[in-house]
């Protein structure tokens, strides 16, 4: 391992949020008109939710495994490759194939963003104490938005028909992000030959795999369905975008405010409530038929997640040693990602059949999901200051 200059927590976070914030900026500069340019390619909606679908299940298939690697050889080697993996990956798309090509594309990018989350979470989870996770988890979360919001903003010149090339920036900024980690200390010790200690299941990681999966299956329906339904509303492109910005600027601007409330509050009641939160919106937008209204409703609904995400992450890793923390989080992402690629598969299908069927079963099927962790949690600590059960 080539050696890097040994910094701070409070520093190797800082350039982990650029890092992050680089990566997720290239990944949606044409994520939002995706589902069009593969309907413009040849694809159909049950087809299209298919695509978008086999980057989750790539997601699901090498996550777990990938936080095993980062356990044991550590974290900036599988943060490096999964990054220009994910960035040869995005320039594919100025390839003259039909839709069906595609799946393969997806496959490869969904493994590699699986690898980034995992690598880049378990990172802050080993640099700071459990008491400071909440803040440094919404640090992360925040650039990851501020990608989210920056991405269609930069895109905005890219039209249906030339989206490859705004996918082929994609890659450009996902490599120079693979570069700032070469140079990056995450915190890795040297490569340790001893067994990994073996993982450890209790009560708050239980809980929080559901609450993760119920917020996941919430998130496939607007990977596959988002763009298709504001579009039979007769949305332009631009609002399209504008959609997907608007709600990523209240994350952003307070998920410092999360954190705190996952370092200071009950953590159990604020993840619990965010995840039902976002249930509901979503149970809401297939009968809104003004779109000015949907704009608004979205950074409403912003708000919600902002608030409880870093509560469920908290939770996740709460009681972990340092060598398990990526396996954690692998866990924690192959569940997230497995209920993004189940919603993703279906909510296609549902959508052909009626635009609001995907939104209303999946949202009752999150709720659902979300009220298990009051009982897993039931004896759980939920405030950070006393001793973690």
């Amino acid at each position: 391992m080539v050696a890097v200059p040994v910094s701070s927590p409070d520093q190797t976070l800082r350039r982990l949020t650029i890092i992050v914030g680089i990566q997720w900026m290239g990944a949606t500069l044409g994520l939002p008109l995706l589902p069009l340019f593969l309907e413009h390619r040849g694809g159909t909606p049950s087809f299209i939710g298919l695509i978008m679908a086999s980057f989750f299940v790539a997601g699901v298939i090498t996550q777990f495994f990938l936080g095993h690697l980062a356990d044991k050889f550590g974290r900036r080697p599988v943060l490096i490759t999964s990054l220009v993996v994910y960035g040869v990956a995005s320039m594919t798309y100025l390839l003259p194939v039909g839709a069906p090509w595609f799946i393969l594309t997806r496959a490869v990018q969904g493994a590699a963003a699986g690898a980034i989350e995992v690598a880049s979470m378990s990172a802050v989870a080993a640099l700071f104490a459990q008491e400071q996770r909440g803040r440094a988890v919404s640090r992360i979360i925040a650039a990851q938005l501020f990608g989210l919001a920056l991405g269609p903003v930069v895109g905005v010149l890219a039209s249906v028909h030339d989206l490859g090339w705004a996918f082929f920036g994609t890659g450009v900024v996902s490599l120079i992000a693979a570069f700032v980690t070469f140079h990056t200390n995450l915190g890795d010790a040297a490569y340790d030959r001893s067994p990994l200690p073996k993982l450890q299941w209790n009560s708050q990681l239980i809980g929080a795999l559901f609450a993760t999966s119920a917020g996941g299956l919430c998130v496939g329906v607007y990977e596959a369905c988002w763009s298709l339904l504001m579009h039979s509303h007769h949305a332009t492109t631009l609002e399209i975008r504008l959609s997907w910005t608007l709600f990523a600027i209240p994350w952003v601007a307070l998920s410092g405010v999360g954190g705190w409330l996952a370092d200071h509050a009950n953590r159990r009641f604020i993840a619990l409530a965010g995840v039902v939160n976002g249930a509901i919106f979503l149970s809401l937008y297939p009968h809104i038929h003004n779109n000015v209204a949907i704009l608004f409703l979205g950074s409403l609904e912003s708000v919600g997640a902002a608030l409880s995400l870093p509560s469920i992450s908290s939770l996740m890793s709460q009681g972990a040693v340092n060598r398990e923390l990526s396996r954690r989080q692998g866990l924690y992402a192959t569940s997230n990602t497995a209920s993004l690629a189940a919603a993703a598969g279906v909510s296609g299908f549902l959508f052909s059949v009626n635009a609001a069927l995907p939104f209303t079963i999946i949202a009752v099927v999150a709720v659902l999901l979300a009220l298990t962790t009051l009982w897993w949690w039931r004896h759980a600590t939920g405030h950070v200051s006393e001793s973690a059960s």
